[in-house]
Protein backbone atom coordinates (compact mmCIF):
# COMPACT_ATOMS: atom_id res chain seq x y z
CA UNK A 1 0.00 0.00 0.00
CA UNK A 2 1.24 3.46 -0.86
CA UNK A 3 2.09 5.77 1.95
CA UNK A 4 -0.37 8.69 2.00
CA UNK A 5 2.52 11.15 1.75
CA UNK A 6 3.54 9.61 -1.59
CA UNK A 7 0.15 10.42 -3.10
CA UNK A 8 -1.00 13.67 -4.71
CA UNK A 9 -3.99 15.58 -3.39
CA UNK A 10 -6.75 14.31 -5.62
CA UNK A 11 -9.45 16.56 -7.05
CA UNK A 12 -13.16 15.98 -6.59
CA UNK A 13 -15.50 15.45 -9.53
CA UNK A 14 -19.10 15.94 -10.49
CA UNK A 15 -20.21 13.82 -13.42
CA UNK A 16 -23.52 13.99 -15.25
CA UNK A 17 -23.59 10.30 -16.07
CA UNK A 18 -26.21 10.35 -18.83
CA UNK A 19 -28.22 7.40 -20.03
CA UNK A 20 -27.14 3.85 -19.13
CA UNK A 21 -26.29 3.57 -22.83
CA UNK A 22 -23.30 5.81 -22.19
CA UNK A 23 -21.64 2.70 -20.79
CA UNK A 24 -21.64 1.24 -24.32
CA UNK A 25 -21.85 4.36 -26.46
CA UNK A 26 -19.82 6.85 -24.48
CA UNK A 27 -19.57 9.38 -27.27
CA UNK A 28 -18.02 12.76 -26.54
CA UNK A 29 -18.90 12.53 -22.84
CA UNK A 30 -17.20 9.15 -22.49
CA UNK A 31 -14.12 10.47 -24.26
CA UNK A 32 -14.01 13.44 -21.88
CA UNK A 33 -14.28 11.14 -18.84
CA UNK A 34 -11.48 8.94 -20.18
CA UNK A 35 -9.20 11.92 -20.84
CA UNK A 36 -9.94 13.30 -17.38
CA UNK A 37 -8.91 10.06 -15.69
CA UNK A 38 -5.67 10.03 -17.66
CA UNK A 39 -4.86 13.51 -16.36
CA UNK A 40 -5.79 12.70 -12.78
CA UNK A 41 -3.86 9.44 -12.61
CA UNK A 42 -4.71 6.33 -10.63
CA UNK A 43 -6.14 6.85 -7.15
CA UNK A 44 -5.76 4.46 -4.24
CA UNK A 45 -9.56 4.17 -4.04
CA UNK A 46 -12.72 5.79 -5.41
CA UNK A 47 -15.69 6.99 -3.36
CA UNK A 48 -18.70 7.79 -5.51
CA UNK A 49 -21.95 9.35 -4.33
CA UNK A 50 -24.54 8.06 -6.79
CA UNK A 51 -27.99 9.46 -7.45
CA UNK A 52 -29.20 5.89 -7.86
CA UNK A 53 -28.87 4.94 -4.20
CA UNK A 54 -31.37 6.77 -2.01
CA UNK A 55 -31.59 6.11 1.73
CA UNK A 56 -32.96 7.97 4.78
CA UNK A 57 -29.48 8.12 6.39
CA UNK A 58 -25.99 7.99 4.85
CA UNK A 59 -24.92 4.49 3.88
CA UNK A 60 -21.75 3.03 2.40
CA UNK A 61 -21.11 -0.13 0.45
CA UNK A 62 -19.08 -2.58 2.50
CA UNK A 63 -18.69 -5.57 0.22
CA UNK A 64 -15.16 -6.71 -0.64
CA UNK A 65 -16.45 -7.92 -4.02
CA UNK A 66 -19.37 -5.68 -5.01
CA UNK A 67 -21.74 -6.92 -7.71
CA UNK A 68 -22.60 -4.94 -10.83
CA UNK A 69 -26.20 -3.74 -10.45
CA UNK A 70 -28.22 -3.30 -13.66
CA UNK A 71 -30.75 -0.91 -12.19
CA UNK A 72 -32.72 -0.11 -15.37
CA UNK A 73 -35.02 -1.76 -17.85
CA UNK A 74 -35.75 -1.85 -21.57
CA UNK A 75 -32.18 -1.55 -22.87
CA UNK A 76 -30.19 -3.83 -25.23
CA UNK A 77 -28.96 -7.16 -23.89
CA UNK A 78 -25.34 -6.06 -24.25
CA UNK A 79 -25.84 -3.54 -21.46
CA UNK A 80 -26.98 -6.23 -19.02
CA UNK A 81 -23.94 -8.34 -19.79
CA UNK A 82 -21.54 -5.66 -18.56
CA UNK A 83 -19.72 -6.56 -15.38
CA UNK A 84 -17.54 -3.97 -13.65
CA UNK A 85 -15.65 -6.16 -11.20
CA UNK A 86 -13.81 -3.56 -9.15
CA UNK A 87 -12.93 -4.64 -5.61
CA UNK A 88 -14.55 -2.99 -2.63
CA UNK A 89 -12.79 -1.57 0.43
CA UNK A 90 -14.49 -2.60 3.69
CA UNK A 91 -11.79 -1.03 5.88
CA UNK A 92 -12.12 2.29 4.08
CA UNK A 93 -15.89 2.08 4.48
CA UNK A 94 -15.38 1.89 8.24
CA UNK A 95 -13.08 4.92 8.16
CA UNK A 96 -15.60 6.93 6.13
CA UNK A 97 -18.38 5.91 8.50
CA UNK A 98 -16.35 7.43 11.34
CA UNK A 99 -15.68 10.60 9.34
CA UNK A 100 -19.41 11.05 8.78
CA UNK A 101 -20.50 10.45 12.35
CA UNK A 102 -20.61 14.19 13.15
CA UNK A 103 -22.87 14.74 10.12
CA UNK A 104 -25.13 11.83 11.03
CA UNK A 105 -24.31 9.39 13.81
CA UNK A 106 -26.62 6.86 12.14
CA UNK A 107 -24.32 6.45 9.12
CA UNK A 108 -24.02 2.74 8.42
CA UNK A 109 -22.54 0.18 6.06
CA UNK A 110 -24.51 -2.07 3.72
CA UNK A 111 -22.42 -5.26 3.38
CA UNK A 112 -24.25 -6.72 0.38
CA UNK A 113 -24.99 -3.85 -2.00
CA UNK A 114 -23.13 -3.65 -5.29
CA UNK A 115 -22.34 -0.78 -7.68
CA UNK A 116 -25.19 0.82 -9.64
CA UNK A 117 -24.88 2.36 -13.08
CA UNK A 118 -24.34 5.80 -11.60
CA UNK A 119 -20.97 4.41 -10.54
CA UNK A 120 -19.91 1.83 -13.10
CA UNK A 121 -21.13 3.57 -16.25
CA UNK A 122 -18.63 6.48 -16.06
CA UNK A 123 -15.96 4.31 -14.41
CA UNK A 124 -15.98 1.96 -17.40
CA UNK A 125 -14.55 4.85 -19.40
CA UNK A 126 -12.37 6.35 -16.69
CA UNK A 127 -10.79 3.21 -15.24
CA UNK A 128 -11.73 0.30 -17.54
CA UNK A 129 -9.39 -2.19 -15.85
CA UNK A 130 -11.62 -2.13 -12.75
CA UNK A 131 -8.57 -2.63 -10.54
CA UNK A 132 -9.20 0.29 -8.14
CA UNK A 133 -11.33 -0.30 -5.01
CA UNK A 134 -14.70 1.44 -5.35
CA UNK A 135 -17.20 2.37 -2.64
CA UNK A 136 -20.58 4.03 -3.00
CA UNK A 137 -22.16 6.61 -0.73
CA UNK A 138 -25.94 7.00 -0.76
CA UNK A 139 -27.86 10.25 -1.07
CA UNK A 140 -30.68 11.43 1.19
CA UNK A 141 -33.15 13.35 -1.00
CA UNK A 142 -35.24 14.56 1.94
CA UNK A 143 -32.27 16.26 3.60
CA UNK A 144 -31.23 18.79 0.99
CA UNK A 145 -28.07 20.35 -0.35
CA UNK A 146 -26.67 21.66 2.94
CA UNK A 147 -26.57 18.14 4.39
CA UNK A 148 -24.76 16.78 1.34
CA UNK A 149 -22.30 19.68 1.35
CA UNK A 150 -21.54 18.87 5.00
CA UNK A 151 -20.93 15.24 4.11
CA UNK A 152 -18.47 16.35 1.45
CA UNK A 153 -16.63 18.62 3.91
CA UNK A 154 -16.28 15.72 6.33
CA UNK A 155 -14.69 13.66 3.56
CA UNK A 156 -12.20 16.26 2.31
CA UNK A 157 -9.33 14.69 4.29
CA UNK A 158 -9.60 11.58 2.10
CA UNK A 159 -8.21 13.55 -0.84
CA UNK A 160 -4.84 13.57 0.95
CA UNK A 161 -5.01 9.78 1.28
CA UNK A 162 -5.30 8.87 -2.39
CA UNK A 163 -9.10 8.74 -2.56
CA UNK A 164 -10.89 10.19 -5.59
CA UNK A 165 -14.31 11.55 -4.55
CA UNK A 166 -16.96 11.66 -7.27
CA UNK A 167 -20.54 12.90 -7.27
CA UNK A 168 -22.47 11.11 -10.01
CA UNK A 169 -25.80 12.66 -10.93
CA UNK A 170 -27.00 15.19 -13.51
CA UNK A 171 -26.97 18.94 -14.05
CA UNK A 172 -30.66 18.72 -15.01
CA UNK A 173 -32.87 15.66 -14.75
CA UNK A 174 -36.41 15.93 -16.07
CA UNK A 175 -36.82 12.71 -18.04
CA UNK A 176 -40.33 13.50 -19.24
CA UNK A 177 -39.25 16.77 -20.81
CA UNK A 178 -35.97 15.37 -22.09
CA UNK A 179 -37.56 12.87 -24.44
CA UNK A 180 -40.98 14.42 -25.07
CA UNK A 181 -39.58 16.54 -27.89
CA UNK A 182 -37.82 15.40 -31.03
CA UNK A 183 -34.03 15.50 -30.46
CA UNK A 184 -33.62 17.84 -33.42
CA UNK A 185 -35.68 20.54 -31.70
CA UNK A 186 -34.12 23.26 -29.62
CA UNK A 187 -33.01 22.59 -26.08
CA UNK A 188 -35.70 23.54 -23.56
CA UNK A 189 -35.17 27.15 -22.51
CA UNK A 190 -35.74 26.46 -18.82
CA UNK A 191 -33.05 23.75 -18.83
CA UNK A 192 -30.56 26.14 -20.39
CA UNK A 193 -31.46 28.88 -17.89
CA UNK A 194 -31.03 26.54 -14.93
CA UNK A 195 -27.80 25.11 -16.29
CA UNK A 196 -26.35 28.59 -16.87
CA UNK A 197 -27.33 29.79 -13.39
CA UNK A 198 -25.63 26.82 -11.76
CA UNK A 199 -22.56 27.01 -13.98
CA UNK A 200 -21.99 30.69 -13.19
CA UNK A 201 -22.03 30.00 -9.47
CA UNK A 202 -19.92 26.86 -9.68
CA UNK A 203 -17.29 28.79 -11.64
CA UNK A 204 -17.41 31.69 -9.15
CA UNK A 205 -17.37 29.47 -6.05
CA UNK A 206 -20.65 30.78 -4.63
CA UNK A 207 -21.45 27.89 -2.32
CA UNK A 208 -24.20 29.63 -0.33
CA UNK A 209 -26.23 30.48 -3.42
CA UNK A 210 -25.81 26.98 -4.80
CA UNK A 211 -26.93 25.40 -1.53
CA UNK A 212 -30.18 27.38 -1.83
CA UNK A 213 -30.59 26.30 -5.46
CA UNK A 214 -34.18 25.11 -5.07
CA UNK A 215 -35.39 28.60 -4.11
CA UNK A 216 -32.91 30.72 -6.07
CA UNK A 217 -32.28 29.01 -9.40
CA UNK A 218 -34.68 29.62 -12.31
CA UNK A 219 -37.08 26.71 -12.96
CA UNK A 220 -35.35 24.69 -10.26
CA UNK A 221 -38.20 22.30 -9.62
CA UNK A 222 -38.74 21.71 -13.33
CA UNK A 223 -35.04 21.08 -13.91
CA UNK A 224 -35.14 18.62 -10.99
CA UNK A 225 -38.66 17.38 -10.18
CA UNK A 226 -36.89 15.29 -7.54
CA UNK A 227 -33.47 16.31 -6.20
CA UNK A 228 -31.51 13.03 -6.07
CA UNK A 229 -29.59 13.67 -9.31
CA UNK A 230 -28.46 17.13 -8.21
CA UNK A 231 -27.38 16.34 -4.65
CA UNK A 232 -24.13 14.51 -5.61
CA UNK A 233 -22.82 17.89 -6.83
CA UNK A 234 -22.82 19.11 -3.22
CA UNK A 235 -20.81 16.14 -1.98
CA UNK A 236 -18.16 17.00 -4.58
CA UNK A 237 -18.25 20.72 -3.72
CA UNK A 238 -18.05 20.12 0.01
CA UNK A 239 -15.04 17.85 -0.39
CA UNK A 240 -13.40 20.37 -2.73
CA UNK A 241 -12.87 22.85 0.09
CA UNK A 242 -13.20 26.61 -0.31
CA UNK A 243 -12.25 28.37 -2.40
CA UNK A 244 -12.28 25.74 -5.11
CA UNK A 245 -10.91 25.94 -8.63
CA UNK A 246 -13.26 24.67 -11.35
CA UNK A 247 -12.43 22.92 -14.60
CA UNK A 248 -15.28 22.20 -17.00
CA UNK A 249 -14.78 18.61 -18.14
CA UNK A 250 -17.78 18.35 -20.44
CA UNK A 251 -20.92 20.28 -21.35
CA UNK A 252 -23.79 19.55 -23.68
CA UNK A 253 -27.32 18.15 -23.67
CA UNK A 254 -28.87 14.72 -24.02
CA UNK A 255 -32.31 15.00 -25.58
CA UNK A 256 -34.16 18.26 -25.08
CA UNK A 257 -33.58 18.86 -21.39
CA UNK A 258 -30.79 16.75 -19.83
CA UNK A 259 -27.72 18.93 -19.27
CA UNK A 260 -24.57 16.78 -19.23
CA UNK A 261 -22.16 19.13 -17.46
CA UNK A 262 -19.25 17.54 -15.63
CA UNK A 263 -16.65 19.32 -13.50
CA UNK A 264 -13.33 18.86 -11.79
CA UNK A 265 -12.70 20.76 -8.54
CA UNK A 266 -9.24 21.43 -7.06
Amino acid sequence: MNNRFDLPRFPTLFISHGSPMHAIEGGAAGEAWEALAQRIGKPHAILIASAHWETPVPMLTGSATPDTIHDFGGFPDALYRIQYRAPGAPALAERIKNLLRDVDARTSIEPQRGLDHGAWSPLLHMYPDADIPVLQLSVQPERGARHHFAMGKALEVLREEGVLIIGSGHMTHNLRDAFSQHPAQDIAQYATAFRNWVDERVQAGHADELIDWNTRAPSALRAHPSPEHFLPLFVALGAAGTPWKTETVFSGFLGAALAMDSYRFD
